[in-house]
Formats: structure tokens, C-alpha cells, sequence
């Protein structure tokens, strides 16, 4: 079988008790590699987005417009692409139309603006149509970069979507070809409903919604990266299982998945926690570690379904370990403190990491969250002293990290981009651990 094109991903079975539990480059020159690595070190884009106008005189208008432009907005600030132009110094005027733009108002000072997005919006009927535009302004003989109509009903949530699909667009011309990651969801553990169920919201922190409702006790979701199921671990019949359901419909799914899409999981069924490798519907179950002391949760390398990266407590306080897929070639990463929750970035470069360094009776130190460049096993530190911060995920993009954090007191989830910076938190409501985000 060629591993090399798997299209694979985890699902960390809690079933067990984990066991609780290099190079340091200077801060110029980790920041360097980090964002040389995940895209981030791109010279930023200057750009102006002013609200887009209204195109009819439909009483939603107002509504409408509010949404997409707050979503619009957001979204390209998040992106960490953009110097965003503060709407302060724009000039006066709504821009609805190409007609509209007056191109040195918005490429000289103030503004100094290189791009400028603009549009409309307006509602006929049941229907909203969105017209939108991103210009060079720099370049007045040929500005248009983009241009898009978007139509659909005359909801919210509709008016959101457009926002996002014309966000990434924009992303995806002037972010170096990546895709953008508006439209991704993230999956998470929340026990506001007054049991650990599965939940999932938009990648911003919008639609937060339950996924499921099985009244016991699911953890640990993890989506596959066609993005058409999720795994996750959960009491039933009074034992962990590992369910798989399908993440359009949250019912168990019938239908097989690709015979290259494979499970790597953590078991205690011979009595010390160990990986195994499986179909997904349990079968070919092949066992990868073997040697006293936990071995949990196993992450896949996306980029090549070949490599494992997982927790091992076998030589006391858990490491940070990675193996192929068969359990050769076993690699140590971390060589101190107390390391878990292992994430791989979609380059299969990087790890992402939870780690308290210093560990032990007195010693200073909190769980704090790593990037390690594999080859040279070089790390930098993201997060700094700010309650717990554990199981970090990776957006597609490779840009964006959520992660469950202590900080603000109970476990909420979130967001960073991947150099540490533009921390911001997505859920408020009850305790919410454990996210993982969608690959599309």
C-alpha cells in the first residue's frame, strides 16, 4: 500500500489514563523560520475596505449590510495578510461601484492604500445580490484584481457565507495562492449542554451549534480531511468506543471511506496504553508501539500519511515522539518537562506542542504551547504564562492555530495566529476544550 498518499486522520481514543505529565533559537530568528514556514512572513498588504452600499431600498438593507461588511472586515483582518487602512481615514462617500473610485483619494495620504475592496448589496424579494470588487489603486490604467456576484437568500447566515467566499477570494489572489479559511469550521468539546457533547462553530467563533446528543461523556473529535466525517471517543454501552459520524448529517454514516483513509488511535485492551493503526471500520488492526509506559494521542503527518507523531511516557514524564507508519524509525523531539498534544502542520514541517518545560514540586513554569521545526528540532515558544494552553490544531492554511486555554478561568477555546500573535478567544459559555479544525 502506498502510504505516501493517504488521506488519513486521528482520533485519540480517552479510554485510558494519560500519565500527566534541543535548540532554542533567539526570538529574531525563530520568528524568522516560523513565519518564512506558515506564510506569514510575506510583506503586508495596505488595503482599504469601506462598507459596501446599498443597491436597492429593500428595509433589510440595513441588516444585511451589517453583516456582511462586520464578517467581510473580520475576516481580512484575521487573515494576518493585511495592514488593514482604519476607517478613519477614508475619504467621504460610499464606494458601491467601480464608478465610484477615485483612485488617488484612496492611493495617497491618508489612506496610502495599495488595494481597495467595494461593492454592493441588496435585497429583492426573498433574494440578496452582492457585487464585489478588489482594485489596485496604484495601478489606474488596469486596477481590477477581482470582481464577483454573489446571490442567495435573503438571510444572515447567507449574507455571512457571501462575506466569507468573497473574503477568501481575496485571500487566495493576494496571500501568495493559499486558500483562505472562512468557510472552515472547528469542532470542539463543550459541556454547556450539561454533558461533554461534540459541538461545532465557524472558524471566527460564529454558529455555535451541538453535534451531538448521546447524553454521556465524547471527547477528542477529529475530522477527516475530505471534511465528510468526524471521529471521536465516547462512553457507550458503559465502555469507550470510537464513533465516526457523518459531519453533514451527524448521524453514523454508512457509506465507506476511501481503503486509504486509516485510524490511528491509543487502546489499554492488552492493559498498557498502546497505537494502533486501523481501517475505519475497525479492521486490519495493527498494533505500532510496543514498549512499557503510555503510549497516546497519535497525530498523522498530513503532508505524507507516513509518519505518527505521538505522547510516549516510556522513559517517565510524557515526550513528544514521531515514528512511520509501521513503528520504526522512532525519533525523540522533546528532551525535558512534560510535553502533550502533538499537531502537525499541513507541510509536515512543524509540530505544535503543549509543553511545561519545567516540571516538578517548585518548579516555575506553566503549560504553555511550542512550535518545533522537525528537521533541526528547533522550538520557539507561542504562548506565555497564560493559565493552561493545550491541544493546539492547525487551520488548512497553515497561518492560524486554535488551542484550549485556562487563562480567562474555566477552559475556553482560542484562536493565534501561527507566530503567537492576534490571540483572541472564540467561546464564552460553559467549558469547551479540545478543538479541531476542519481541513476545507
Amino acid at each position: 500500500m502506498n502510504f505516501s498518499n493517504l488521506k488519513s486522520f486521528i482520533c485519540r481514543t480517552t479510554a485510558i489514563t494519560v500519565m500527566l505529565g534541543m535548540l532554542l533559537l533567539s526570538p529574531a530568528l525563530a520568528q524568522d523560520w516560523i513565519r518564512t514556514g506558515t506564510g506569514l512572513g510575506v510583506e503586508h498588504v495596505r488595503i482599504a475596505v469601506p462598507d459596501f452600499k446599498a443597491s436597492t431600498q429593500d428595509a433589510k438593507n440595513p441588516d444585511m449590510l451589517k453583516v456582511f461588511n462586520d464578517t467581510l472586515w473580520n475576516d481580512l483582518d484575521n487573515a494576518g495578510l493585511f495592514d488593514l487602512v482604519s476607517k478613519s481615514f477614508y475619504p467621504l462617500g460610499l464606494v458601491g461601484a467601480p464608478a465610484d473610485v477615485k483612485f488617488e483619494s484612496w492611493s495617497a495620504p491618508p489612506p496610502n492604500a495599495s488595494m481597495l475592496v467595494f461593492g454592493n448589496l441588496g435585497v429583492t424579494g426573498a433574494n440578496v445580490t452582492v457585487q464585489g470588487w478588489l482594485y489596485d489603486v496604484k495601478n489606474v490604467a488596469s486596477p481590477q484584481v477581482l470582481g464577483k456576484q454573489y446571490q442567495d437568500a435573503a438571510t444572515s447566515d447567507a449574507v455571512r457565507i457571501i462575506a466569507h467566499k468573497f473574503a477568501d477570494e481575496i485571500i487566495f489572489r493576494l496571500g501568495g495562492g493559499v486558500q483562505g479559511i472562512a468557510e472552515t469550521k472547528i469542532y470542539f468539546v463543550s459541556s454547556r449542554s450539561g454533558h461533554k457533547e461534540i459541538w461545532a462553530m465557524d472558524y471566527d467563533g460564529a454558529n455555535q451549534r451541538q453535534v451531538t446528543h448521546l447524553g454521556s461523556i465524547s471527547l477528542s473529535p477529529r475530522i477527516s480531511p475530505d471534511g465528510s466525517r468526524i471521529a471521536f471517543s465516547s462512553i457507550s454501552r458503559g465502555a469507550w468506543e470510537i464513533l465516526m459520524y457523518s459531519a453533514e448529517s451527524f448521524k453514523r454514516p454508512f457509506l465507506p471511506l476511501s481503503p486509504f483513509t486509516k485510524l490511528a488511535f491509543s487502546s489499554s485492551r492488552t492493559g498498557d496504553p498502546e497505537i494502533y493503526v486501523a481501517d475505519p471500520a475497525g479492521g486490519n488492526l495493527k498494533r505500532v508501539t510496543a514498549y512499557p509506559g503510555p503510549d497516546v494521542s497519535p497525530v498523522w503527518n498530513p503532508k505524507t500519511g507516513a509518519q505518527i507523531a505521538w505522547v510516549s511516557g516510556r522513559t517517565g514524564l510524557p515526550q513528544i515522539y514521531t515514528m512511520e507508519v509501521d513503528g520504526t524509525n522512532v525519533q525523540r523531539l522533546t528532551d525535558q518537562g512534560y510535553a502533550v498534544s502533538p499537531a502537525w502542520h499541513p507541510s509536515g514541517q512543524f509540530l505544535a506542542f503543549s509543553w511545561m518545560r519545567r516540571y516538578g514540586p517548585g518548579a516555575p513554569g506553566s503549560n504553555d504551547l511550542y512550535m518545533m521545526n522537525i528537521a533541526g528540532k528547533q522550538w520557539v515558544q507561542l504562548t506565555h504564562d497564560g493559565g493552561r494552553n493545550d491541544f493546539p490544531s492547525w487551520s488548512p492554511d497553515g497561518r492560524h492555530i486554535v488551542f484550549q486555554s485556562s487563562r480567562a478561568g474555566g477552559e475556553q477555546i482560542w484562536t493565534m495566529l501561527a507566530d503567537g500573535t492576534q490571540q483572541k478567544q472564540l467561546t464564552f459559555s460553559g467549558s469547551n476544550s479540545q478543538p479541531n479544525w476542519s481541513w476545507k
